[in-house]
């Protein structure tokens, strides 16, 4: 079987970082749901997993290129997987033994350093583990591990193709 080409592969995954966007823009603004830090956090690695795609789309690497774009790929798609795996695991939780709320984000990062911002984040709180929409009995952040999934088979695929 032949694979296509790893340029419009990247380009693929660019426009499914921008559809996953755009469901999560809809969900906060015509929803209404509010993102918390950990969500945020997942946001972030999607727009960065699509960004190294798009660049990678743009470039058209060689075999080293596109190893070295597909690693990077992997990072944020990992990143985002653990984020979304610890928010499931929240959601799990008896709501009486998570910390009650954190500031907003912006002011955290106005106040903390970044090593604190981080740690209260992924310490979770009950914010982070209410579920407040779900689409087929599944909660918005085991859909983000699915496609956080999604993109690590898809960096693994281009990570270790041959030409």
């Amino acid at each position: 079987m032949h694979l296509a080409s790893p340029r419009p592969l990247f380009f693929l995954a660019f426009i499914g970082c921008v559809l996953l966007m755009a469901a999560a823009l809809y969900l906060e603004h015509v929803v209404g749901l509010e993102p918390c830090p950990m969500c945020v956090l997942q946001r972030m690695c999607v727009i960065l997993f699509g960004v190294v795609c798009l660049v990678a789309a743009v470039h058209g690497p060689g075999t080293l290129g596109r190893r070295i774009y597909a690693v990077l790929a992997l990072l944020f798609a990992a990143a985002g997987a653990a984020t979304a795996g610890r928010q499931i695991w929240l959601q799990s939780v008896p709501a009486d033994q998570l910390e009650a709320c954190l500031p907003g984000l912006e002011y955290m990062i106005e106040a903390f350093p970044l090593q604190e911002i981080v740690s209260k984040v992924f310490r979770g709180t009950a914010d982070c583990a209410e579920v407040n929409w779900t689409l087929f009995g599944m909660s918005i952040p085991e859909w983000s591990l699915l496609g956080f999934i999604g993109m690590i088979a898809f960096s693994l695929l281009q990570l270790l193709r041959r030409n």
